[in-house]
């Protein structure tokens, strides 16, 4: 494909997809910005497994004489928290993630021929821009198996009424990871320190302040806990809006500048201390949708809530529901590759999956996209599967009851094809609470808030929203934790630049 007709179709596709401005109001240095919440599906929740990427240190790469600055980045596909910003002038309008996980600004450029997934997102074009200044030194942003490439800008931002002038950013010219072709949003925006900024560029929240745009040194976000409500939340720009929150804030000192680091006292389940929290840590991340913790003390938590590998519960499932059945057609003398589709668990009729292993049947459906057809096919594996277990038993001769014990306990064994645990929809009510002290106040989570619910169709399927993650850390600090969207959609969050700390009250 020749240059000019990439160029081509870049233009028409410029034309093409147009966004709205998300709807924004100032008031004597106080901005609110709205924010859109994309709902979460199969394919995206797959993006936890590269949150240990985002916490890797900057380094510069002396090796590389180019000047280059390079900086991790991780997996956003999990975020639903979104809202939209102007750059140059006029405002060419962008959807970014407002990310106090990280500190740079980057769109896609107008100058990316040849990534993929450029074609599917706004492009930032500096000659449409009257404000525009050429600074066009390199940068690289790597994450997981690709990389970002592209290089410093500078114009001025829009964002709600305010307009910060001549704010440095990043013009991505090269996405080579199917990431960004997925995404829902075209670019990031760090709210971090400048401690962790790649190239140590200021912040944009930083030329805020610099510029006096702002009535106060603070920031706060609101997450709307109300899923059918069209407004997904809002975050405030100098100061906070006391219809988003209940009582008062509970602050706590920044221990570490970069992130948002905080201490963390301890966690509890139904109110008993765990006692597995010496010297924690928190990193409070809006660029994150599940809370991350040490894998010992997400075990134990995923452990008391009843969280199962995906495939280990759909077998379980399988055999709860349609054990009894399968024994009697087996007995009857059906063929085992007739009883799934018999019993209307499999669309087809003949075995299709028996030799596949549980974790090609996913991966398989999930480089098609097709969330729904993920969990059909996870059933109907399982289903066969159990199938072919009970078959095994009974022609041991073994009795009803310990072939149903000795098939659950297979199911215990399959591997489970994705990052995340799964819990039994129906149980929620049943679960613990999860609190985490901080401050020396407890900050309870229900099963309600700690679950997520995700949606394909007429299909719903629960997540336990803890994940394992083991960042190493270097005495006397102690074991990191990720506090993101999850616990900030349950408490309001206030990041005070001024007094270096954070607050927390009750959301609305």
């Amino acid at each position: 494909m020749g240059d000019r007709f990439v160029l081509l179709v870049m233009c028409l596709l410029a034309s093409t997809f147009s966004m709205c401005l998300a709807t924004a109001s100032s008031s004597n240095g106080v901005v609110r910005l709205a924010l859109k919440k994309h709902p979460l599906g199969f394919n995206s929740l797959q993006a936890a497994a590269k949150i240990r990427e985002r916490y890797s240190v900057y380094v510069k790469d002396d090796s590389d004489d180019s000047g280059t600055d390079i900086v991790s980045l991780k997996n956003y596909l999990h975020v639903q928290h979104f809202g939209v910003i102007g750059i140059g002038s006029p405002p060419q309008n962008f959807t970014v993630i407002f990310d106090t996980g990280s500190s740079n600004l980057w769109i896609p450029s107008s100058h990316c021929h040849f990534s993929v997934a450029c074609f599917f997102h706004s492009r930032y074009c500096s000659t449409n821009s009257s404000t525009y200044t050429e600074i066009g030194k390199p940068c690289k942003i790597n994450y997981g198996s690709g990389m970002i490439l592209g290089f410093f800008s500078e114009d001025n931002i829009k964002v709600g009424d305010l307009v910060v002038e001549n704010q440095v950013f990043t013009e991505a010219v090269r996405e080579g990871n199917v990431i960004l072709t997925l995404a829902s949003f075209d670019g990031i925006l760090g709210l971090g320190f400048q401690d962790i900024s790649v190239g140590n560029v200021a912040p944009l929240w930083y030329s805020m302040l610099q510029q006096n745009l702002l009535a106060e040194r603070v920031f706060s976000f609101w997450f709307n806990k109300d899923p059918s409500a069209s407004e997904g939340g809002e975050i405030v720009f100098g100061g906070v809006e006391p219809r988003h929150f209940k009582g008062q804030h509970t602050y706590v000192p920044v221990t570490r500048r970069g992130y948002w680091q905080i201490d963390l006292d301890d966690f509890l389940i139904e109110d008993q201390p765990t006692g597995f929290c010496i010297n924690c840590t928190a990193i409070v991340d809006s660029g994150t949708s599940f809370i991350a913790g040490p894998s010992a003390a997400v075990t134990k938590i995923n452990e008391a809530i009843g969280a199962k590998g995906f495939a280990s519960m759909e077998c379980k499932k399988v055999v709860s529901q349609y054990g009894d059945i399968m024994w009697q057609l087996l007995l009857s003398g059906l063929k085992p590759d007739k009883v799934c589709f018999d019993i209307g668990v499999c669309s087809f009729n003949g075995s299709r999956h028996l030799s596949d292993d549980i974790e090609m049947v996913v991966e398989r459906k999930r480089e098609m996209h097709n969330d729904t057809e993920v969990r059909q096919d996870l059933v109907c594996a399982a289903c066969e599967l159990t199938v072919a277990w009970i078959r095994t038993e009974l022609k041991q001769d073994k009795t009803h009851g310990r072939v149903v014990e000795y098939v659950n306990k297979l199911c215990d064994t399959l591997p489970n094809p994705t990052t995340q645990l799964a819990v039994d929809c129906d149980k929620i009510p049943t679960m613990p609470t999860v609190s985490f002290v901080i401050g020396n106040k407890s900050f309870d989570l229900s099963p309600e808030q700690y679950i997520l619910k995700v949606q394909q169709d007429y299909i719903t399927f629960c997540i336990s929203g803890f994940i394992a993650l083991d960042v190493p850390v270097s005495p006397p600090q102690g074991p990191l934790w990720i506090l993101g969207e999850i616990f900030m959609e349950a408490y309001h969050t206030v990041f005070d630049f001024g007094n270096l700390q954070v607050g927390f009250a009750e959301s609305a």
